[in-house]
């Protein structure tokens, strides 16, 4: 039996401001902190403007021995690059890595828990 190897690939705009392309790659990194156990490999990879590409991100998630590899969009809305550019790049990357396993999940401003952060942040202000 094959054993399944999980990635997570954070995936965000890029910055011309490298300093809010660290911050995504800062994520990524907390995200293995936090989801190691269901996640083996961590990514993060960018739509424009930065690198590594969502291309790029997958290769190198493959070549890290991913066998499923799941695309977490961090975007605010369901704009062109959420419901039109990346679902090309995964389609693109499937037949690239046909033996891959290669799923989107939701964006980020989707989230039922979205709410509770923007009552949270709001509340926040001293």
């Amino acid at each position: 039996m094959e054993k399944i190897m999980k990635a997570l690939l954070l995936i965000a705009h890029g910055s011309r401001r490298q300093q809010s392309n660290d911050e995504v790659v800062a994520i990524a990194d907390k995200l293995k902190n936090n989801c190691g156990a269901q996640y083996r490999i961590f990514q993060a990879g960018f739509l424009e403007l930065s690198t590594p590409s969502i291309s790029e991100s997958i290769e190198q998630c493959v070549n890290q021995g991913a066998t499923s590899i799941t695309l977490l969009p961090y975007f605010l809305n369901s704009g062109t690059h959420v419901t039109s550019d990346i679902p090309h790049a995964i389609n693109q990357a499937k037949k690239q890595f046909p033996d891959t396993e290669i799923k989107l999940a939701t964006h980020i401003g989707a989230s039922p828990l979205m709410m509770t952060l923007l009552i949270e942040a709001a509340n926040s202000v001293n």
